[in-house]
């Protein structure tokens, strides 16, 4: 996949996590994609806070707008942008979900499970592995959430 590409998409999902901030959620966005067409099938935001719901992620929330866009719960082959490193309970869903392929952007070294903490998809029990591109738009993701953090403290 081309770089320009994933930093497009990536755009969308840092676009969703600015909304998630201007709603008093922690900023984080996602994206998912049909890769064969380009479409994007679902875009959220993170919204545990508007929904009362510990779940509604930005992933989580992604996941399930697109399969039921999809028809099917398992979204075999499709792109998942999301501007921060997966939690564990979001790389669970992601691998249940057959994901093709992660791109993430800022690294979370306290609350991730792709590179950091549980590494979830190097576990034994995990089932499926998506590709994953680490570091899109690192920079601006990690902006947006120290900014948002800045604010409230």
């Amino acid at each position: 996949m081309s770089e320009t590409r994933d930093q497009s998409f990536m755009q969308l999902a840092l676009a969703a996590a600015q909304a998630a901030a201007e709603a008093g959620e922690v900023p984080v966005g996602a994206v998912i994609v049909d890769p064969a067409t380009d479409a994007v099938l679902a875009t959220a935001g993170n919204a545990p806070i508007a929904g009362h719901d510990p779940t509604a992620h930005a992933e989580i929330r992604a996941i399930r707008l697109a399969a039921e866009k999809f028809g099917n719960y398992r979204l075999s082959g499709m792109e998942l942008y999301v501007t921060l490193e997966p939690c564990a309970m979001c790389a669970g869903a992601i691998s249940f979900a057959r994901i093709g392929r992660l791109v993430f952007g800022a690294a979370d070294e306290k609350g991730g499970a792709v590179l950091h903490g549980p590494r979830f998809f190097d576990q034994p029990t995990c089932h499926w592995k998506p590709e994953i591109v680490p570091s899109v738009l690192a920079d601006e993701s990690s902006r947006l959430l120290r900014t948002f953090f800045r604010e409230r403290r």
